[in-house]
This record gives C-alpha cells, structure tokens and sequence, in this order.
C-alpha cells in the first residue's frame, strides 16, 4: 500500500477520534451533585475517623457537615443520616429504593450465608421471613398465645432475685436469665441449656452463661467495622481476627442448634404428633414446594436466630439502661414507685394489662430508648439504583447509615437532650409511639426493614422493668459512690450496651408470699 493511502487512513482515524472525544465531551452526564463530606484518603476512604463508637465519631462529623452527609469507607460510598428530616425521606419516600442489605462477612458466616430477616437482602427470602413473623409470632393472636409464658418466666425471675437480696447481683445476667427462657420457650417449646456451668452431658450441649456469651459475642461481631468488609481486597488477611470469631461462633451455634432440631425432629416421628412451637412449624416449610423459596434447615436456624438474638439481648438491655438512669435519678424511681403503688397497690405483682394503666412507667420507658437506642446505628441499608435525596445524586449501591443516636440528641427536637427526663413524654411528645411514623423517635427503626417483633420486646421490658420497680428497693452495690456518678459508657455493636454492667442490691419491698 502507498504511503498516500496510509496517510490518509490515518487521518480519517484521527479526525473520528475527535469526533467522538467532542461528542462524548458534548454529551457526558454533569458531574454528580453529591452530599457534603470529608476528603477520603487512598484505600482506606473515612475509615480514620471512626472511632470505637462509630455513632458518635458520625454524630460529631455531621456537626460540620450536615444531617446528610457523604463518606467513603475503604472501596464504597456511605450516606449518613443524622436529622429526622432525613431519616425520614430515607425510610419513608424512597423506601423502596433502601430496602436492601449490604452483604456482610457477620452476614455470611454468622448468620446462614444472610438467610435470616435481618441480614437478608430485599427479595423471597426475607418476604417469606416477614410474613412469617408478623402472621406467626407477632399477631395478637400469637402475642396473646404466648401470654402465660412469660407471666411464668417473669415470677420466676422475681423469685430468683428473692433469693438472692440482699447480696450484689449483676443485674444483666438475671434480665438474660429471664428473655432467654420467655423467648427459649416460644420458639423451641423447652428451655435448651442448663442451669449449670456444665456442658455436653445427654440433655444439654450450652450453658445459660455460654449461650449469654454467644449471643453478646453475636451483636458485637454483627456490628463491628470489619476492615473486609470495606476493603474486600484484604479481606483474606482478617486483620482485625472477626472472621474467625465469626466461624468460631458459627460452629458453637450449629452444634447447639444440631441438638435442638434432632430432637424436634425425632418428636415429629412419634403418633399423634402436634406442631407445639416456632421451631415445629419452621421444620414443616423445609422443602415446601409452595413456597417462593428452597427453605432449607440453614433458613431454620437463621430464622429461630433472629428471634433468640432479637428477643433476649435487646431486652435485656434495654431494661439495664431503663435501671441504670433510675438509680442514676433517685426523685425518678421514687415517682415510679409511687405510680405503680397506686394502681396495683402492694398485694400483687405488676401485669400486662396494668401497663397502659401506668403512664410514667411508659415514659421512662421510652426516654430509655430515646436516650439509649437498643440500635444507635440502624443496621445499614443499601441502595438498589440511583435517586435523587434532597437535591443530592445517591449511587446505585451506596450504603445508607441512619445514625438513631444522633437524632435523639437533636437540641431542635429535644430540650436538654442529654438528660434523662421522662416527662418530656407526659408533654407534647406524648403522641410519639414506636410504630417508626415519628422519625425523631426510632427505637425500633422504620419503613420495610423495621424490627418486626417490638411488641413482644415491649412487652418484656414493660413488664419486666414494673416488677423490678415494685417488687424490689434498689441500690448501688457500691455504697462509696454517689447516684449521680454511675459510669454510662457504652460498649458498641448491632446492639449498644453498657460497657461496665450495672451491679446493685435488692431489698424486697412486697409479702414475702408473692415471691413464692
């Protein structure tokens, strides 16, 4: 070929190379309008600036850049949320845009490979778990089935502080003692560990303690920042040793849940055999050929997980903090002694009907929640395509944190957010609930991924948290220090917990009769 022909190849080459660096210079999308934030470092994006109490190191970030603001952790966008204006155009209009979860490595190894409710992605499975859940357990029907176990579980817990009064208790362990068997009896029919420290004889393969310990170890491990998770490049390293943690619990979690479901398993062969709990009915969707999904023993065990780790630890907890402030506060517990000597008077134990009955027992109740969310971080969302919040272009893909802590200490919304004030509820804030329409106010989250068992954690911690009132005078186990210099730092993951448990020391207020 002669050189003119050449040359004149090349040109054409260059002159259509022009054309498409004008057009696409012509035609390019503008540069995304994205929500303020800090500069990300290489590789590591925002990482440096967490702290070991992420809600706090966002809530002081967001001071200086806004109640929506952008950040970076290791290889994906993160959004935060820190006004209830935001919370609520993420959780209410665009819903449906962050619906889904991130896949995380806590996820996948201690949660089924996300097979429960909570870690789910948007889709058949978590359908199936929802429906499940608001239809089985949580209706009235189910709440009300359930009513007698937990008036036993809860005198037997009165009666187990009975016996010990007098002497210093970490109050933790007998609230667990107490979710645990409500919840234990729900949805496995028996209680499955033993009273003893001893472990793997015929009957038993846990402890209580060592199944304390595996659900705490559960909701640190669910809501740590696992450096894997960000920069998944690393991930092999497990720098920060979760990963083993997390194969490790999962190991200890299949051997105990091997033993419960063998042991269903071999009732369900029996004559006459009658569905008589969660477990039961779980076991008869495996291999459900009308169901949506392939419900496998793996969606058995993430399903009775959910409902053991949603119904005992956040319980727990919650009734710690409500504890905690009240003997932090001693006018506060005096006034709630007074109301509920009032209405039930001394000759019988709080019930569950006595609760709407008990207005200041329920504001200090939600002042608890407004103060110590069980979740100060609502677990993180997920966009599925791109959208437009507040004028600001949020990619497909972008993890959203809804930062509740952060909301309920909003000096706009709240007076004197810091103290622990439940009046603030008997006032204009009466009207709030926990059904997540008050984005000020949200304890239990809100939208699609909200927890769908907060009525039976409500009525654990109310009623659990009345008898402790009135059954028992309280005070520190420490007699040197003052009320009001009771440590309340807190201890960070899924769900944030006291990081020095509350020890105290009761004195039976009742007959002794009625502990009996």
């Amino acid at each position: 070929m002669e050189f003119s022909s050449w040359f004149s190849i090349a040109v054409s080459c260059l002159v259509l190379i022009s054309l498409a660096i004008i057009t696409k210079l012509h035609f390019r999308r503008p540069n995304p309008n994205l929500p303020p934030g800090p500069k990300p470092w290489p590789i590591i994006g925002n990482l440096n600036l967490i702290s070991e109490l992420p809600h706090q190191s966002l809530h002081n970030l967001s001071k200086k850049y806004g109640p929506i603001m952008r950040l970076k952790f290791g290889s994906f966008h993160v959004v935060v949320a820190s006004s209830s204006e935001m919370a609520e155009q993420f959780l209410k209009t665009h819903d449906h845009v962050f619906a889904t979860r991130p896949q995380t490595a806590s996820g996948k190894h201690t949660c089924y490979d996300h097979s429960n409710v909570t870690w789910a992605p948007y889709g058949p499975q978590w359908r199936l778990g929802r429906k499940i859940y608001l239809t089985k357990l949580f209706s009235s029907k189910g709440l009300e089935s359930y009513h007698e176990i937990r008036a036993q579980e809860r005198h037997a817990f009165m009666s187990r502080l009975f016996a010990v009064s007098g002497k210093p208790v970490v109050l933790k362990d007998h609230l667990f003692h107490f979710t645990l068997s409500v919840i234990s009896r729900i949805v496995m029919g028996k209680k499955y560990f033993s009273e003893s420290k001893v472990e793997d004889d015929e009957e038993f393969v846990v402890s209580r303690e060592g199944f304390q310990e595996m659900l705490e170890e559960l909701f640190l491990l669910n809501g740590v920042f696992n450096i894997g998770d960000w920069i998944p490049w690393l991930g092999f390293l497990d720098l920060q040793g979760y990963v083993k943690r997390m194969k490790d619990l999962r190991k200890r979690f299949d051997r105990f849940y091997k033993h419960v479901i063998d042991d269903h398993m071999a009732r369900r062969t029996q004559i006459g055999f009658v569905p008589n709990d969660f477990l039961d009915f779980l076991l008869g969707l495996v291999k459900d050929p009308s169901l949506e999904v392939d419900f496998t023993l793996n969606g058995v065990k993430a399903f009775a997980l959910d409902q053991m780790a949603g119904g005992t630890d956040t319980a727990a907890t919650t009734v710690e903090w409500a504890m905690s402030e009240l003997m932090k506060n001693p006018n506060i517990l005096k006034k709630a002694n007074e109301e509920i000597d009032r209405v039930v008077g001394r000759g019988r134990w709080v019930e569950e009907s006595d609760i709407p009955n008990l207005p200041y027992l329920n504001a200090i109740i939600k002042e608890t929640l407004r103060l110590h969310p069980v979740a100060v971080l609502l677990a993180p969302h997920m966009a599925l395509e791109d959208c437009k919040v507040e004028g600001y272009d949020i990619k497909k893909g972008t993890m959203l944190y809804v930062n509740a802590w952060s909301i309920s200490r909003d000096p706009s919304i709240w007076e004197c957010p810091a103290e622990f004030c439940p009046e603030r509820f008997l006032g204009e804030k009466k009207e709030i609930d926990f059904k997540g329409q008050n984005f000020e106010f949200l304890p239990f989250g809100s939208g699609r991924r909200m927890c769908p068992g907060y009525k039976l954690g409500l009525k654990m911690v109310s009623s659990g948290l009345a008898n402790l009132l009135h059954g028992f005078n309280w005070r520190l186990a420490d007699q040197n220090m003052k009320p009001q210099d009771l440590d309340m730092e807190e201890l960070f993951g899924l769900a944030t917990v006291r990081k020095f448990p509350l020890v105290a020391l009761a004195e039976p207020r009742l007959p002794q009769y009625l502990f009996n």
